[in-house]
């Protein structure tokens, strides 16, 4: 990706700078939502927008390529899918009680460290490098491809053999809790019919011989 040194600073930052940070905030106030609300539906839409910021981040960054891949496989297909699940599973509507945690505090402890950690190894790594925003498209299909498949070869294969766990993982689970809960229907089912057999005739005429 070409990079350009910076020809003014913080203190007078142009429109594209400008709508980057006002994105930024919608973005992140959508994030904050999605995890706070109680209400399941709200919460998918919540992260429909928030994804959808980020794939306007991408774009103010000339990353084209990223941006569209953001919108067809993040907003197209996994909020989709979540939303499925939502309906197959017959979540709630309205407000779930379920939804809230009392590890409230402690994941946000855990959300603010991740973030400053992140803002700080990013800050260090890119303090004195710029990207022209006013120049050409520098996220292309072709730089894109060209540095993932010459420098993130390694790390693509493994996060695709992570994912393939995970989809096993997932797999196997739903399985064991099916079993699960065909064996917990059967008990079920046998306790029900013990107490029916009475009502025949041969079984009250066995049962007065054992009280005899």
């Amino acid at each position: 990706m070409t990079l350009a040194a910076a020809s003014h600073g913080f203190l007078s930052p142009t429109g594209v700078e400008i709508a980057f940070l006002l994105v930024g905030l919608v973005t992140l106030g959508a994030a904050v939502v999605t995890v706070t609300t109680r209400q399941l539906v709200h919460a998918a839409l919540w992260l429909v927008v928030t994804l959808g910021g980020i794939a306007v981040e991408y774009l103010l960054l000339t990353a084209e390529f990223i941006a569209w891949v953001q919108v067809l496989i993040y907003v197209g297909s996994v909020v989709v899918l979540l939303l499925f699940g939502l309906m197959l599973t017959k979540a709630p509507i309205g407000r779930s009680p379920d939804a809230d945690s009392g590890n409230r505090w402690a994941a946000l402890t855990v959300a603010v460290a991740s973030a400053a950690a992140l803002v700080w190894v990013v800050t260090d790594a890119f303090r004195t490098t710029w990207i022209d925003l006013d120049g050409a498209v520098q996220g292309s299909t072709e730089a894109s491809g060209r540095s993932l498949f010459q420098y993130w070869v390694l790390p693509f294969e493994a996060l695709s053999v992570l994912l393939l766990a995970a989809l096993v993982g997932a797999i196997v689970l739903s399985r064991q809790n099916g079993d699960r809960g065909q064996a917990d229907g059967g008990k079920q089912h046998g306790s029900r019919e013990q107490p029916g057999s009475l009502k025949q005739p041969g079984a009250r005429a066995r049962l007065r011989e054992d009280q005899g």
